[in-house]
């Protein structure tokens, strides 16, 4: 349950237009709801702001399903990651407006009327980093960020990226998401003022070791204000620019 939703329903009970019996019977479920095969965290809106997370891989279609209708009867927004085409279809059976972002594999429903707030910049150093971080987008807006992207800008074409310096200078957060050498986000880092939030990606020939490569350089770059997420985690980085970007426009 979310703090607006828990908020309408003391409302309701204070007003009688629902008892108090009706009110215990939707709280039973709030801290978590017990399914068999998984423990749903309806608490989590309350302590971050944002409802539990689906994560898609390992799990049968007939699970996901299962979870999806649990947390769609709280009526918040909705996220489901690492999401395949046949489960996205089923997921979509379930509520109309849920739509599937293919490059990111993600299914989301996005807050009524949300607006997007503050400015998160996501970069990468080539078009194969974009299924990465078309899951970082597709996440901080889902959570109420405003994104925007600048793509293939990396470092074998650095004059692509000075050209656009300023769109780095306007940001808030700067997520960097690089395979091969990985060395963009460390560029990045030394021209901005703002948290970098760097994501290394799989892509890459043998010696990149499936982003292993990546993620060392990035975990040593000399560039301060620099943090890295593990490899192709598009959804961590998008979830914590969004932490970033919104915690920053409070202060």
């Amino acid at each position: 349950m979310s703090p607006e939703g828990l908020e309408r329903l003391l409302t309701q009970v204070r007003q009688g237009r629902v008892t108090v019996s009706r009110a215990l019977q939707q709280l039973r479920t709030m801290p978590f709801e017990d399914l068999g095969f998984a423990s749903l965290d309806h608490h989590r809106s309350l302590r971050q702001g944002f409802p539990e997370v689906v994560l898609c891989d390992g799990k049968t279609t007939a699970q996901v399903v299962s979870i999806t209708r649990a947390l769609l009867k709280k009526r918040g927004p909705f996220l489901a990651t690492r999401a395949e085409p046949v489960v996205a279809r089923a997921i979509r059976r379930l509520d109309r407006r849920a739509r599937y972002y293919g490059d990111a594999r993600i299914v989301a429903i996005h807050r009524a009327k949300r607006r997007h707030e503050g400015h998160v910049l996501i970069v990468t150093a080539g078009t194969a980093d974009v299924p990465v971080a078309e899951e970082a987008r597709v996440t901080a807006e889902v959570m109420g960020s405003h994104v925007e992207r600048l793509y293939d800008v990396g470092v074998a074409g650095l004059h692509r990226l000075l050209g656009k310096k300023q769109r780095l200078f306007d940001a808030r957060v700067v997520i960097v998401v690089a395979g091969m050498d990985g060395v963009l986000p460390s560029v990045v880092g030394g021209l901005v003022a703002c948290p970098v939030i760097a994501v290394p990606t799989s892509c890459g020939y043998g010696a990149s070791f499936g982003g292993l490569a990546a993620l060392l350089t990035m975990l040593n770059s000399c560039a301060a204000g620099v943090g890295v997420m593990n490899i192709d985690n598009g959804f961590g980085a998008g979830s914590l620019a969004h932490r970033i970007n919104v915690l920053g426009l409070k202060t």
